[in-house]
């Protein structure tokens, strides 16, 4: 090619819109992920490899045509912040936040990467996107809260027996800042149920442990990326207390809680990968609706409600979708 043709193709390319640019087969992309899981938690693990999963699907390979960038915040805010400033000196193609606080944190950087999220509560409350169907600027993504939760959780503790007439409603008000958002619905549900509910905040080992001086009543466990970090003492602080807990992820009853009925993560980060691939090919995060979750799960762990002396009405682990014998 001579000169003159080179220097008119280079102008041509130049002159391309970004989306054109964008698919171009032979680039290697970069994708920077930012989870607050720890990089040994098995949940996190599970949702780490769905994800690559599904990107091969769409025609990501890492080593081929995509770069992968993994940070996990292990639950710590302050280290989660760090790993933010990290992904975005890589200047990467797009990001993906997993978890409010990876959101919080990526979104104060940049305004111009595409951030895809996952297993984020009420994204419109917490001021990341304008609405659901239009989020504009450079967010979208994935909720993992669906309003009629709240209302499940507090229906499951009323068919367990004895008569459960209280629940302790446990969450960190500083890594759940849409805790106010569930209580609100809990409390209307709770009225209806004729349930007495009550806030349990924790923060620390002092705090959860204290929870295994309730005696009576039964616990419920808000998302929370704290509580999950968290869960080995959580889950013994319950057990001490030898009270009903239901949960919002089947990873605490997988080690030992009671029940749980959840959304399930690892589909929202199955999910995500299609919106990565849409962006990486062109389109703007502004354009893609933020989805709410459309699979749920509800898990009974029957080898606790033994250890805490309660049955499950027929009726409930009828409607299980795993029974942990």
């Amino acid at each position: 090619m001579n000169r003159r043709r080179c220097l008119a193709l280079l102008g041509m390319l130049a002159a391309l819109p970004a989306p054109a640019l964008a698919q171009q087969p032979n680039a290697t992309r970069r994708l920077g992920v930012l989870s607050v899981t720890a990089a040994d938690d098995a949940i996190g693990q599970t949702r780490s490899m769905a994800l690559v999963e599904a990107l091969a699907g769409q025609g990501w390979k890492e080593r081929d045509n995509l770069k992968i960038d993994w940070r996990n915040g292990g639950g710590d805010r302050a280290r989660i912040a760090q790993l933010a400033d990290e992904l975005i000196a890589l200047k990467p193609d797009i990001l993906l936040a997993v978890g409010t606080p990876s959101v919080e944190e990526l979104r104060r950087r940049t305004t111009t990467i595409p951030i895809v999220f996952a297993v984020v509560t009420d994204p419109v409350g917490q001021g990341f996107v304008e609405n659901l169907a239009h989020p504009g600027g450079n967010l979208t993504g994935f909720t993992d809260y669906d309003g009629p939760l709240a209302g499940k959780w507090l229906e499951m503790l009323t068919q367990v027996t004895p008569k459960v007439s209280r629940a302790a409603v446990v969450f960190n008000p500083a890594t759940a800042p849409f805790a106010p958002l569930m209580l609100r619905a809990i409390e209307d549900a709770a009225r209806t149920l004729r349930l007495t509910v009550e806030p349990a905040p924790v923060h620390d080992a002092v705090s959860i442990g204290a929870l295994a001086s309730r005696q009576d009543g039964a616990i419920l466990v808000l998302p929370d990326f704290f509580t999950m970090a968290n869960r080995a003492q959580l889950l013994s602080a319950i057990a001490q207390a030898r009270v009903p807990a239901v949960f919002w992820s089947r990873t605490f009853v997988d080690e030992g809680g009671l029940m749980s009925y959840s959304t399930d993560s690892v589909e929202q980060l199955r999910r995500a990968a299609d919106y990565i691939d849409r962006i990486l090919k062109g389109a703007r995060p502004a354009d893609l609706p933020v989805q709410n979750p459309t699979k749920f799960e509800l898990v009974i762990n029957l080898r606790a409600a033994r250890a805490l002396g309660v049955t499950l009405s027929p009726g409930l682990l009828a409607i299980a979708n795993d029974v942990i014998e």
